[in-house]
């Protein structure tokens, strides 16, 4: 069995730190069904070898940041509030965050002891954080006109972290995203879509430790095309970990606001220091420091 915490201090940075991104708890994953009979894409002995210092880090920072943490109403807050592409997208204009916020939070990760670190590139909402070429969406060509996710993978190289990508297949901005289940058209394109950014991510940013893909909705492993997309993954970036969220079940499960071990496999626990993901101004239900702390022994004590 292999127990690992993902933890993400919140503390004093909430006030300092623009654009209130959200740091979490990452201690147990929520598990997502994957598809029976689809293969991983990699050996149980590279496997082993690709793993060893993940099962040695035990404790890392989940940063969940994106256009809601402008709204600070949950990360959820364009679907919760129903609130129409159109007119969501032009809080990419107000979304500024402040110069060096990436390097405070790598800086915070390393003085509590934390040995990597993931941050969203782009969440259900669709914006991406970094600079892409398959859209007009991302932080290079709006609000920040900056590319946020070179300012964190140069900030967690600069404290001697490991970093991994946290990317939604799920997308509501995307106008295929929604029809592609029903509409073979509309799948092509958006499938090329999501492999395309997947690719550039993987290309554009040196050597990524790990890969965190979440909300395999509304496709199948067949329909994503998975195992095309992460064997891709895996001939760009060989050492890279894959997480269980594509619809295979790749490297490690991800039990998600709890701790619970998987079966013969490894598995990494996502947990909130709140009740929400993204900066969430009305959540003030916070676990206390001794919770956070036996969360954490748990999670790492037979690691």
């Amino acid at each position: 069995m292999n127990r690992r915490s993902y933890l993400a201090l919140m503390g004093a940075a909430a006030g300092a730190i623009a654009a209130n991104p959200k740091f979490d708890l990452v201690s147990a994953q929520e598990q997502r069904p994957v598809d029976p009979g689809v293969p991983t894409t990699s050996t149980v002995e590279d496997r082993t070898r690709r793993m060893k210092w993940w099962h040695e880090a035990k404790f890392g920072m989940f940063i969940h940041w994106g256009l809601y943490s402008t709204l600070g109403r949950h990360e959820w807050v364009m679907e919760n509030e129903g609130i129409p592409a159109k007119e969501y997208e032009a809080y990419a204009d107000a979304f500024k965050p402040r110069p060096n916020a990436a390097r405070d939070w790598a800086r915070l990760a390393r003085r509590a002891g934390m040995k990597y670190m993931v941050m969203t590139t782009k969440h259900h909402e669709g914006f991406c954080l970094f600079d892409s070429k398959l859209t007009n969406y991302c932080a290079t060509k709006r609000g920040p006109q900056r590319d946020l996710v070179r300012e964190y993978v140069d900030a967690a190289r600069a404290e001697g972290l490991r970093f991994g990508f946290y990317y939604s297949l799920m997308d509501w901005h995307h106008p295929d995203g929604a029809t592609c289940m029903k509409d073979e058209a509309a799948r092509r394109r958006f499938v090329d879509y999501i492999h395309g950014q997947v690719k550039e991510l993987m290309t554009n940013y040196g050597k990524v430790d790990v890969l965190w893909y979440d909300v395999p909705w509304p496709l199948d492993a067949k329909g994503w095309e998975s195992v095309e997309m992460n064997t891709m993954v895996r001939k760009l970036q060989p050492d890279i970990i894959i997480n269980n969220r594509s619809k295979i079940p790749e490297d490690f499960d991800t039990p998600e606001q709890r701790i619970e071990a998987s079966a013969n496999r490894p598995w990494e626990s996502c947990m909130t220091l709140n009740d929400s993901w993204g900066y969430h101004v009305s959540d003030r239900n916070w676990k206390s420091p001794t919770t956070v702390i036996r969360n954490l022994i748990t999670c790492a004590r037979d690691g």
